[in-house]
């Protein structure tokens, strides 16, 4: 991570983001006063993975939560589910935004993660609550992982779907490192379209597109949410056995935790925000960010004062919600 601020576009849709989820849902919250137990100085540490999408997310919850009077200290970078998973388990981190598909078969382990995006969350917020954690309402805009090439080589190859790699002789995916064992990943489309012809290819998070541009792999896995996907010149193949399955997004909270901040308070501010997570919103920042080349901002506003609750929200990304 460099530091670098982002360009002052982005960092004020960050924040207009947050401070929009930040008003009031109704008139009862204004009654209610501050989110955070009045008299109470607590911190909530919440963790994120280890790419763009996700230092984002970290930072939307960081300001909407500030805007609210709870005081966050946030922990980015610290890796995938298989370790920031055991940060929280270890009570190294209090919270943090996990795609819920991914929760299902890498944190709980099983195989089947639901036919629907509904079976998806219940499943995951089963699994979480057996362990004592909760989890809010899951975002509107979901960014599942996909397999990507240029469009030259799909065009070439006569590429639409995953399974129609299974056509060529040999091919090599780049992916990070954990998704050559996962269920929703290399493991998964091996059995479900037969890729027995596949070589697999360490490649960092950030690095596929660049890596698909120089012919140093044949396909990729990405993220439908990806900004450099707004480019058009790069195919998705259609995942078309639902190897990836549903991947929204849900914070997940040490239920200790959420009770010291406010139980159900504070998770009506986290699931407002989420709700205006829309597809539109998500792939907007995450292209601002890849294509600038710089790093979600450390704090747009931490010189100003903790925001007061507005009484409508007038955000584009408010009124599209339904639509998303």
């Amino acid at each position: 991570m460099t530091g670098r601020r982002l360009p002052a576009s982005l960092a004020l849709l960050l924040l207009g983001l947050a401070l929009v989820a930040a008003a009031c849902g109704d008139d009862e919250k204004d009654k209610e006063g501050s989110v955070q137990p009045q008299g109470d100085e607590l911190v909530l540490t919440l963790g994120t993975k280890d790419f763009t999408e996700a230092f984002i997310i970290g930072e939307l919850y960081r300001q909407v939560l500030r805007s609210n009077s709870i005081n966050v200290t946030l922990r980015k970078d610290i890796g995938p589910t298989e370790v920031i998973d055991k940060q929280l388990q270890s009570g190294a981190i209090d919270a943090y935004p996990e795609y819920l598909g991914v929760a299902v078969t890498v944190a709980a382990g099983r195989d089947d993660a639901g036919d629907t995006a509904e079976e998806t969350y219940q499943l995951a917020k089963d699994f979480y609550a057996g362990r004592g954690q909760a989890i809010s309402e899951q975002t509107a805009f979901e960014n599942v992982d996909a397999i990507a090439t240029t469009q030259y080589f799909a065009q070439r190859r006569g590429l639409a779907t995953v399974g129609d790699l299974s056509r060529l002789s040999s091919f090599t995916l780049g992916a990070r490192p954990e998704f050559e064992q996962r269920r929703q990943g290399l493991a998964g489309m091996r059995d479900a379209y037969g890729l027995d012809n596949v070589k697999f290819e360490q490649i960092a998070i950030g690095e596929q597109y660049r890596a698909l541009d120089r012919k140093q792999i044949d396909a990729a896995n990405v993220f439908t949410a990806d900004g450099q996907l707004a480019s058009g010149s790069y195919k998705l193949l259609e995942d078309t056995q639902r190897v990836f399955g549903f991947q929204h997004v849900a914070l997940v909270i040490d239920k200790d935790k959420l009770q010291e901040l406010g139980g159900s308070k504070f998770m009506r501010v986290i699931d407002d925000l989420n709700g205006r997570l829309t597809t539109s919103a998500m792939i907007q920042m995450n292209r601002d960010v890849a294509l600038d080349g710089q790093d979600p901002p450390s704090s747009p506003s931490d010189s100003s004062e903790p925001q007061a609750c507005s009484e409508e929200p007038t955000s584009a990304h408010g009124r599209d919600r339904a639509a998303s």
